[in-house]
């Protein structure tokens, strides 16, 4: 066994092909989802008469909004570069690489309806949802360093790094008074 400068960034069990330029970019759009649904869980967290209601309504519209300036942007871009509309393969490449913002509302989602059939409060989904988003952040980061043929303490330590994003948000939101 060799240490990391013996292996070729992406070697290993769970990764042996490399991602693909289109699952790099679908990755990117769930990591910014991630830090963007964070940031507004705990928004709503902090306001003490929300409804499930109100609360699933939010997150719905933050992650179709995302969905939207995003699928929007590469639009743009598109017709930008190309001089013309996106058509067949390409709209449907656009859809899928920024289909990720969308699924980031599911577990608040999954954990708002929970809390409306009385089984957590509803402060508890909240919270809930942004610590198993923000130790997805973690994740994404370790398999990152690991994919990078980092040693474990460097993978460890770019999970860590991609936590205390997460962290960071959670902590301001509480330090921050209404």
């Amino acid at each position: 066994m060799g240490d990391s400068a013996d292996r070729r960034p992406g070697e290993g069990l769970l990764w042996a092909a490399p991602l693909t330029e289109t699952q790099a970019e679908r990755l990117k759009e769930r990591i910014y989802a991630t830090i963007t649904i964070v940031a507004v869980l705990m928004g709503l967290f902090r306001s003490p008469d929300i409804s499930h209601a109100d609360a699933a309504l939010v997150v719905v519209i933050t992650a179709v909004g995302l969905w939207a300036a995003m699928l929007s942007a590469d639009w743009q871009v598109y017709r930008i570069v190309h001089g013309a509309h996106p058509y067949g393969r390409d709209r449907r490449r656009m859809v899928y690489v920024t289909a990720p913002l969308l699924s980031s509302a599911v577990l608040p989602l999954v954990l708002i309806c929970l809390s409306a059939l009385g089984l957590l409060t509803l402060g508890a989904a909240l919270l809930a949802s942004a610590m198993a988003n923000t130790a997805g952040l973690f994740l994404w980061g370790l398999v990152g360093g690991m994919r990078m043929g980092a040693r474990p303490v460097g993978a460890v330590m770019t999970g860590l790094f991609n936590l205390s994003i997460g962290a960071l948000i959670i902590f301001i939101k509480f330090l921050v008074d209404d």
